[in-house]
């Protein structure tokens, strides 16, 4: 007698699910137990009923292997981070580069090279493109240029206050050195009236010579 396909549903009989429910865990626990045997696995099983009643089997030790199963969760998980992470860079490396390449054709179009096989629109998007560059730079330069007339204005402000205060100190110290020579003149006078209150006694010999002594001048 051929036995018909059974088809994959809910037993809504209660009495012919309990039954089925045994002789299926059976079953389930036996094939486990081959498993393990036959290929050396480690295997663990873990049933509940409907009446939440625990049926176990495990080759080993039951709390081993779940906890070698949530290590190896784990670390599958970590790696998958990780893959997901390189895919990430890969695709974000391969993103700048292409364009750096568009960048690099720009860069040669606006030389003035390749341009070979470019549309009248594409070349005048190059003119616009140079005419706007062109008026930053000058704009640029013409700041640049006026920062630095202001600078040079400064240096030069700065330099004739220098000059100034320079001539200030310069007139002061001539003062000083013209009013020191009238003073020494004012000395050298003062000692020759001095000279000329002095008395001195002059007379005519005949004959030789004669020791002659001067008139002291009294205190």
């Amino acid at each position: 007698m051929v036995r018909g396909k059974t088809e994959i549903k809910r037993i809504e009989n209660a009495t012919s699910r309990q039954v089925t429910f045994s002789k299926r865990r059976n079953g389930l626990l036996k094939k486990a137990f081959e498993l393990s045997v036959l290929c050396d696995a480690e295997v663990g099983l873990i049933i509940f009923s409907p009446r939440s009643k625990l049926y176990e089997f495990s080759s080993s030790s039951i709390a081993k292997t779940i906890e070698r199963y949530q290590k190896r969760v784990k670390e599958t998980g970590i790696n998958h981070t990780r893959d997901d992470n390189s895919q990430q860079a890969r695709d974000e490396t391969y993103g700048l580069t292409k364009k750096i390449e568009q960048i690099e054709i720009s860069k040669r179009k606006l030389l003035g090279k390749g341009i070979d096989a470019c549309s009248i629109e594409e070349l005048q998007q190059l003119e616009n493109q140079l005419e706007r560059g062109l008026s930053r730079i000058r704009v640029k330069k013409y700041q640049l240029l006026r920062e630095e007339i202001e600078k040079l204005k400064e240096e030069e402000r700065n330099l004739i206050k220098e000059n100034k205060e320079l001539k200030e100190k310069w007139r002061g110290m001539g003062a000083i050195v013209v009013a020191s020579p009238s003073s020494t003149l004012s000395s050298a006078e003062v000692n020759t009236d001095s000279n000329d209150n002095m008395e001195v006694e002059t007379g005519l010999f005949i004959g030789p010579p004669e020791p002659r002594q001067s008139k002291k001048i009294p205190p």
